[in-house]
């Protein structure tokens, strides 16, 4: 259950100013899932709204933190249906789906199975960016997404 670690590492990334200093930065959590991201994401917001003049952030973080996030931070999950159902909290810009091979705690050898499972519900568009466009896009990966679109990709080709 690594996303504890997750939770307490985004907040201070939030919190920092980092992203302010350096408005290039870009970070993505890996093995955390992503269904704790709205709660956190709502909570930042609200200790940034109501406490940022005596918190020490009011010099250093000019915006609410969700904003932050839609800008510089990428969840990644492999098997959050949850999280999922969240994804227009979180931001469908902003997930990214993953594997873990091979992992005790993945969903090898059965990950495609299981994506095509969690991404049902979700339209053509949304699939293609949590399964792929959002990855080249935070890898900066741009010939790649020139080379799907030249080729009519679909999501689940074989």
């Amino acid at each position: 259950l690594t996303f504890a670690n997750c939770c307490f590492s985004m907040v201070d990334w939030l919190l920092s100013g980092h992203f302010t200093t350096f408005p290039e930065l870009q970070i993505a959590y890996a093995e955390g899932q992503i269904g704790w991201i709205p709660y956190i994401l709502e909570r930042a917001d609200a200790v940034w709204e109501e406490n940022r003049g005596w918190g020490g952030i009011a010099d250093k973080v000019l915006e609410p933190p969700s904003d932050l996030f839609r800008k510089h931070v990428y969840g990644c999950f492999f098997d959050d249906a949850f999280g999922l159902q969240s994804i227009a909290d979180i931001g469908e810009n902003n997930v990214t789906y993953e594997t873990d091979y091979p992992h005790s705690d993945s969903t090898w050898p059965h990950s495609s199975k299981i994506a095509q499972e969690q991404t049902r519900g979700l339209t053509e568009e949304q699939i293609y960016k949590v399964l792929r466009g959002n990855a080249i896009n935070m890898l900066h990966l741009e010939d790649y997404r020139a080379a799907d679109k030249a080729a009519g990709i679909s999501v689940f080709s074989s």
